[in-house]
């Protein structure tokens, strides 16, 4: 084991129901080469025995501390509960959701590159992620490049050049971003992550290190399918462009950005349409293209569906191949 002295670091698992991966997960976390952690778990209210086992393994190292919520929160608030539990000495925050889990050098590596850059404000790491298929997530940051300007790299993500943000459990943040704000994750969305990364990039660089060091479990239940299903990805995009586009882009970028994820958006919710979607998947898209300051256009749909009826019209094979491809999950 690599000796304990460093910069003590806060790793938190807010946790809902997870009793089938958590003795998973938590044995990652104690299994870390890097060894200064404590770590923080906390129960949402759960009825399949997290508690229980959460607690077992309490009992077992004083490193770990758990919380039992006394109602259920929604999962961005019991995230942000998480966040203002880490402790107050301590120098940087690694979030291992609940079905996740890290391999023994994340926090080592980790911490080394943020040690040795006192700009790096948020780490990023390659996560490998998957059920019954394996694949790696992140991808555009040359092998190079381990230290980016955080202006660069918010710049790349918000025009869709790279895709390094976000994915909880492969990211490290220097606690004092953490703690400067009551909500880390500065919106309800599922997709707040990704949010809550700009926030960071605003004051300081991006680190990344060139390894797989965490893995993301996919799984039926998992909020990121819940995400994928109803296409939240694009208004999320959206809703970022309007909130950080303003400091990282141009306002002539910002515009072009948003229009070319509307015609994909769109040309999404006409395969939908072709496809019969229920109720309440159009109450969702209406509902978030108004948050978003983008309201549902009727006409606008009906031109996509014309134009994909069309295509699958005129190259039914060919149309109906790469749209499943687009559509079915990896």
């Amino acid at each position: 084991m690599i000796s304990s002295k460093g910069p003590l670091v806060s790793v938190i698992t807010p946790v809902y129901n997870g009793a089938a991966y958590l003795e998973e997960c938590i044995e990652s976390v104690l299994a870390q080469t890097y060894t200064h952690f404590d770590y923080v778990i906390v129960d949402n209210c759960s009825t399949d025995g997290t508690g229980a086992i959460a607690e077992r393994y309490a009992s077992k190292d004083s490193r770990i501390r758990v919380y039992h919520n006394e109602e259920l929160l929604p999962i961005i608030a019991n995230h942000n509960r998480a966040f203002k539990l880490i402790s107050p000495s301590s120098k940087y925050c690694k979030v291992v959701s609940g079905d996740d889990w890290i391999y023994p050098e994340c926090l080592a590596r980790m911490v080394e590159l943020a040690e040795a850059n006192p700009s790096v404000g948020l780490v990023g790491s390659y996560q490998l992620a998957g059920g019954e298929k394996w694949y790696l997530k992140t991808y555009g940051l040359p092998y190079s490049s381990n230290v980016v300007p955080g202006h660069e790299i918010g710049r790349a993500h918000l025009l869709g050049t790279l895709d390094v943000l976000g994915n909880p459990t492969s990211s490290l943040y220097r606690a004092d971003l953490v703690r400067r704000t009551d909500s880390f994750y500065p919106n309800p969305t599922a997709e707040a992550d990704v949010s809550g990364c700009f926030e960071c990039l605003k004051v300081s660089d991006f680190g990344f290190v060139h390894q797989v060091l965490s893995f993301e479990r996919r799984h039926p239940g998992q909020i990121t399918n819940t995400s994928v299903s109803l296409e939240a990805y694009f208004t999320s995009k959206i809703s970022d462009l309007h909130s950080y586009g303003p400091f990282f882009l141009e306002p002539r970028e910002r515009e072009k950005r948003i229009e070319a994820l509307l015609k994909e958006y769109y040309e999404k919710l006409a395969l939908y349409a072709i496809h019969f979607r229920d109720k309440d998947f159009w109450n969702y898209t209406k509902r978030r293209l108004r948050e978003v300051g983008v309201p549902f256009s009727g006409a606008r749909l009906a031109k996509a569906i014309s134009a994909k009826a069309l295509d699958l019209l005129l190259n039914p094979k060919d149309t109906s191949e790469r749209f499943l491809r687009r559509l079915l999950p990896d």
